[in-house]
């Protein structure tokens, strides 16, 4: 054989050991650039906090992502471009000049699938073990002056190239609220989380974009009293209605005086005072406007201590009120007592569709839908069936928008109470049947 002829040299068996502890550490590094890049800070957090070994390496690593990344791939390509140097070198000496062609296929085969495709896949299917397992060799690498000088020029270089702006954005490394959202659904797709939990935290992210418009009881809705009518009449309504506080007003609801507490009527009341007017027996008001954060109203409402507010457009007229029970509604989901009588929002139909009321938001009703509603200037289902009608429809009529068919299921007088959203299993959009002469 050409390797007995050549025979076997001691300096043969040292780069072979070179090349052994090259291969090796390019398979190492390789892991721990997976396995980092892939690690979110949260995540490095997370497991320090659990105090698992090499949890806070890591955490100090992936703050801080630029700092490691060039080391390891400077490293990386040091190890392979050795490697394979002292691979033909040896294989020519072995082989003669059909050692090129094994030393070529050696190094195609043996370093890439085992010591660069391997460890790869390893760090992509375990990347809590592997990065765990690589941080502390890692930290310690960046930490050596000559890897860390070289890292320096790199970063340098790589500043010049695509200027430094970019890197710092790019090492900063914010979460985003889709980010948030789309590792929610991730969690409770993998059985991490709950349903309740997962839509929890939609709900709570969700929360801040949201303006009061959205979570107000409609002006038609309001249950008011006139300041002129007398005590007793006055808690007789919000006993009727079943309501602690009613906005009072004198001209018309765009005038809106003053709150009329239940607790404050049945003191008057107990005290003779029944047949005074109620205009005398009113707390001052909170006016809000309609384009409020109901983050923010919310914080007013802990700080200022009151759990019901006048909301008004921009032109100062009432459009609705909102208290404290629809901002916590917002994040857990509706709230009924005992003496609630109300109807679902959400009825399931089979075919998949549903029937809901005609205030549900639109968002909330595509979501239920698994689907895409048009957005416009609209809020709720009823206001998208009134703008795609042009009219306020009759009980019956029905609308096509984007695939479904929106049947105004109950009317009651210029309002769409309940609608019914069927899939039509075609895409389009029709306007409503003109009424008939």
């Amino acid at each position: 054989m050409i390797v007995a002829a050549t025979g076997w040299r001691p300096v043969d068996a040292a780069l072979l050991a070179v090349i052994v502890v090259l291969l090796l550490g390019s398979g190492v590094l390789a892991l721990a650039e997976t396995s980092l890049v892939r690690t979110s800070r949260v995540k490095a957090r997370a497991l320090s906090d659990q105090h698992r070994r090499g949890a806070r390496p890591l955490a100090r690593l992936v703050e801080h992502p630029e700092r490691f990344l060039n080391p390891i791939l400077l490293l990386v390509l040091v190890c392979q471009l050795v490697s394979a140097t002292l691979v033909g070198v040896l294989a020519e000496q072995w082989f003669g000049p059909i050692g090129v062609v094994i030393g070529t296929v050696f190094e195609v085969v043996v370093i890439f699938v085992v010591f660069e495709a391997v460890p790869k896949n390893w760090a992509v299917h375990n990347p809590e073990s592997a990065a765990l397992f690589s941080a502390p060799l890692v930290a310690a690498l960046v930490r050596f002056p000559p890897v860390r000088a070289a890292s320096k020029v790199l970063i340098g270089l790589a500043n010049v190239i695509i200027g430094r702006g970019v890197s710092e954005e790019s090492s900063a490394g914010n979460v985003t609220e889709s980010e948030l959202l789309a590792m929610a659904d991730v969690a409770h797709a993998e059985d991490v989380i709950e349903t309740e939990e997962r839509a929890f935290i939609h709900s709570i992210i969700d929360f801040g974009d949201t303006v009061v418009r959205e979570v107000m009881v409609p002006r038609p809705d309001m249950v008011t009293a006139e300041a002129e009518e007398s005590v007793s009449a006055a808690l007789r309504a919000a006993l009727v209605a079943g309501y602690s506080r009613l906005p009072v007003y004198r001209e018309n609801i765009d005038d809106v005086v003053g709150i009329a507490y239940a607790k404050d009527l049945m003191r008057a009341e107990h005290n003779g005072k029944g047949p005074e007017p109620l205009g005398e027996h009113v707390r001052p008001a909170h006016f809000v406007p309609e384009t409020k954060r109901v983050a923010s109203m919310l914080r007013e409402m802990q700080e200022r201590k009151f759990h019901l507010a006048v909301v008004v457009d921009e032109y100062g007229g009432t459009v609705g009120l909102v208290t404290l029970e629809d901002l916590i509604e917002e994040l857990v989901g509706e709230i009924v007592d005992e003496y609630d009588v109300e109807e679902p929002l959400v009825e399931r139909l089979e075919g998949g569709g549903i029937v809901v009321a005609g205030r549900m938001p639109v968002d909330d009703a595509a979501e239920l839908l698994d689907a895409e509603l048009p957005e416009g200037g609209w809020d709720s289902v009823g206001g998208l069936f009134l703008d795609m009608a042009g009219r306020v429809p009759g009980e019956g009529e029905s609308v096509d928008v984007d695939g479904f068919r929106l049947v105004a299921e109950r009317v009651q007088g210029r309002r769409i109470a309940r609608v019914r959203i069927e899939p039509t299993g075609r895409p389009s959009r029709a306007d409503a049947a003109p009424p008939a002469d």
